[in-house]
């Protein structure tokens, strides 16, 4: 009875059916989430670490072909993509790992160059930053469980 009341005050509203629901909930349960890290092209050439379930969106929301991008990453576009990590069994376990990543990154000591050689070879530059990052990721190997993961680095920081 409620329900026709309502029904016919707020036409917009319409009553849930089970089908929509149970769309949804196969919909929510096959996202896939990944963590990922991009690298700038453009100075400053910088890093971010992010978590998604459609990296190629995502990657052009960062570089602004599409809404959405973070403002972190608004400097130094265009980006391109350093690694992706896939197989998380879900969101909350994904942004562990982006966090744990982050924190790691913060925390490890970098070696710092000059400007004038890091303005010589701004691809030597790259590759301390993706290093770093990586030397980041292999140090949670003791606090995090990487054996279902699928980790592809794009580009090689070796």
């Amino acid at each position: 009875m409620t329900r026709r009341l309502i029904s016919k005050t707020f036409r917009s509203l319409k009553p849930h059916t089970t089908t929509t629901t149970t769309t949804l909930k196969i919909s929510s349960s096959t996202r896939s989430w990944s963590v990922y890290l991009i690298l700038s092209t453009n100075k400053p050439i910088k890093t971010y670490v992010g978590v998604t379930t459609d990296f190629p969106r995502r990657l052009k929301q960062h570089n602004g072909d599409l809404k959405g991008g973070a403002k972190a990453s608004r400097a130094g576009r265009p980006w391109i993509c350093a690694c992706i990590i896939q197989g998380f069994k879900n969101h909350s376990e994904a942004c562990e790992l982006e966090s744990k990543w982050k924190s790691c990154s913060r925390k490890l000591p970098r070696k710092r160059k000059t400007d004038d050689i890091l303005k010589e070879a701004d691809t030597e530059g790259s590759l301390e930053l993706l290093r770093h990052r990586q030397a980041a990721l292999n140090k949670l190997g003791g606090s995090f469980d990487f054996n279902h993961l699928e980790i592809d680095w794009k580009l090689i920081p070796l």
